[in-house]
């Protein structure tokens, strides 16, 4: 089942995170410059013409973060928008932080 018709579960800390072969797996499904930065955590940087549809953007993801009960780190300047996932519970990544970053990707 694609990473889009999926959605978040709450995760009560008592799994191990996805492993390395897995997250390549999943990191192919994403497909749009989505990476595991030295952190572990999902990252990507988005870029836009300006403050105002940088903050839109960000907007909309938090709209779809309480929607899917997992909300990613989101760092904003002027024209540029920084997304980290993972899961905090675990320290790590799930199967959970994969759903919301191709969610996002569909903004």
């Amino acid at each position: 089942m694609s990473l889009l018709n999926k959605t978040c579960t709450p995760c009560l800390g008592n799994i191990p995170p996805l492993s390395f072969e897995v997250t390549k797996q999943l990191l192919l499904e994403l497909n749009n410059d989505w990476i595991i930065d030295k952190s572990g955590k999902l990252y990507k940087g988005y870029n836009f013409p300006d403050f105002v549809k940088a903050m839109a953007f960000v907007n909309k993801i938090g709209d779809l973060a309480e929607k899917e009960g997992h909300h990613p780190d989101l760092v904003i300047s002027w024209g540029k928008c920084i997304v980290q996932i993972w899961t905090h519970k675990i320290s790590g990544l799930t199967e959970n932080d994969f759903i919301l970053a191709a969610k996002i990707e569909k903004l």
